[in-house]
């Protein structure tokens, strides 16, 4: 796309796989500096197989320490981190009957304090610096109550409130912050959640596979690249005047505002 992000560093938590590895490879092909964060060192091996040049880091985003470590090591290996792509952490997907409280809990921990342990070192650090984007990777389950994801939807509501927050705080010091809801994307995390529906429909993953590529407008489930071109745009400059926003990229499955 020739994004111009030439020599720029980009911290990719969740990098290993699915929408982050996606990300991870857009970046490193538009000339950033790309690291990536996995808590498994064996994916972050596999990953950086496919990712010539880049770094990789292994550390739990879900604990505040160890994701600022991470943090320290990769601005140590490259230099003041320009962009975080947060796309670590999933709830898992539940049906409301089976629901416990420790399930909201998780869930919140998963999905919403492992991207918080990533933005909010790094939002003062940009906004010391006076540049820096932050995209974080959410989706539409933030946007649209589903009856198997609840617990996470509840998490990525809150993320969506937070880039926003953010935006506005930081707009002033140089630093955007935006977001993506990316709906069904074909991902390792695909089966997982097809599976809860399959329990809550009272039918097979196949057919519950069928049903959700049907529900789609588009008539189809989202690729990871799909997701990392947007996301790779959002980082650059083209999109200097996108801030406080999130954008839906379900294939027009959910018509809100």
């Amino acid at each position: 796309m020739n994004l111009a992000l030439n020599g720029r560093v980009a911290l990719v938590t969740g990098g290993s796989k699915g929408i982050g590895l996606a990300c991870a490879k857009t970046l490193l092909a538009e000339g950033a500096r790309v690291a990536i964060v996995s808590r498994d060192p064996a994916n972050i091996a596999s990953a950086l197989a496919k990712l010539p040049g880049a770094e990789g880091v292994a550390a739990d985003f879900g604990d505040a320490a160890s994701a600022l470590a991470a943090i320290d090591e990769v601005e140590r290996r490259l230099g003041a981190i320009d962009i975080l792509v947060n796309s670590a952490g999933a709830a898992r997907r539940t049906p409301a009957d089976e629901l416990t409280p420790a399930d909201w809990r998780a869930a919140m921990d998963a999905k919403f304090f492992t991207y918080v342990n990533a933005f909010d070192p790094l939002s003062k650090r940009m906004g010391a610096r006076g540049r820096g984007v932050i995209v974080n990777v959410i989706g539409m389950g933030g946007k649209v109550a589903s009856p198997t994801h609840l617990a996470g939807g509840a998490a990525n509501a809150a993320l969506m409130l937070a880039t926003a927050g953010l935006a506005n705080a930081y707009a002033a010091r140089g630093v955007r912050v935006v977001a993506v809801n990316p709906g069904l994307t074909e991902t390792e995390r695909l089966t997982e959640g097809l599976a809860a529906t399959a329990r809550q429909l009272g039918v097979d993953l196949a057919e519950a596979r069928r049903r959700a590529a049907a529900a789609i407008p588009l008539g189809r489930i989202a690729s990871s690249q799909e997701i990392a071109d947007v996301v790779a745009f959002l980082c650059s400059d083209r999109a200097a005047y996108v801030t406080g926003v999130t954008i839906g990229m379900d294939g027009a499955r959910s018509p809100v505002l």
